[in-house]
């Protein structure tokens, strides 16, 4: 196929293509409490899809830290966060799963000669390959050209930058007519609405199917586990974009 005729495909990774469980938070946890000195008593919600440098700031203000403190003390836990979670790369293998249809689905997409596969996600860039790493995944995705919150915390930035890499590492040409991003999250979606990128849902996470197409998600499945019906989905959104 020409060079003009690819898409290219962002996965998310937390409940759309893994879920860790309680490792996430218990790295807040850890990371907090070296930093700041004390427990924290309040921790990110669960399966939201932002970012981690937002979830960061918002863990030190849900947890009394002065707004005039968190320039600070943010960045050192953003610099930290990797660190303890390799600390648990046994804990990620061990109560990790990978979400049903997941596997096929990634390998199904990767071989298709018009797909760029790769991610965009909330996860920072050490974080986000120590878990697709932790279960072999990282072999179906081209990980340098994805969009990770380490290059911006505004997650709809990231479709630009998964563009921009993949054009520079291609040759070829990507915008909303050829980029579609699979996610199971409302922010998910509004990465894809807000930043360039047509979108299919996956009713895989805290967010139901019925949600995800009310923000706006071009196709919505149930989960990963319709590979076929997954691939025509990918080809009708971008041939859909390609005519707006």
């Amino acid at each position: 196929m020409a060079e003009a005729e690819r898409s290219l495909v962002l996965w998310d990774i937390d409940r759309t293509l893994l879920y860790v469980g309680e490792i996430d938070r218990q790295v807040y946890r850890e990371a907090f409490a070296e930093i700041v000195g004390r427990p924290a008593e309040r921790l990110p919600a669960r399966g939201t899809g932002v970012t981690m440098p937002l979830a960061i700031r918002s863990l030190l203000l849900h947890n009394g830290v002065p707004p005039s403190d968190v320039p600070q003390l943010l960045p050192r836990i953003v610099e930290l966060l990797p660190q303890r979670l390799t600390g648990h790369e046994e804990d990620l293998r061990e109560q990790g799963v990978v979400m049903p249809g997941a596997l096929s689905a990634l390998k199904a997409v990767h071989e298709q000669p018009y797909c760029v596969t790769t991610v965009v996600t909330g996860n920072l860039r050490p974080n986000a390959l120590l878990k697709l790493e932790a279960f072999g995944l990282d072999a179906f995705l081209d990980t340098e050209i994805g969009g990770y919150s380490s290059d911006d915390e505004h997650r709809p930035a990231l479709v630009a930058v998964a563009q921009k890499r993949a054009q520079a590492k291609l040759g070829a040409t990507f915008t909303r007519s050829n980029t579609v991003i699979i996610g199971d999250s409302l922010e998910d979606v509004r990465t894809g609405v807000e930043g360039g990128a047509s979108v299919i849902g996956i009713a895989s996470g805290k967010t139901t199917a019925r949600d995800l197409a009310s923000a706006g998600a071009d196709a919505v499945l149930d989960s990963l586990e319709d590979t076929e019906r997954l691939l025509e989905e990918i080809t009708t959104v971008t041939r859909s974009s390609a005519k707006k």
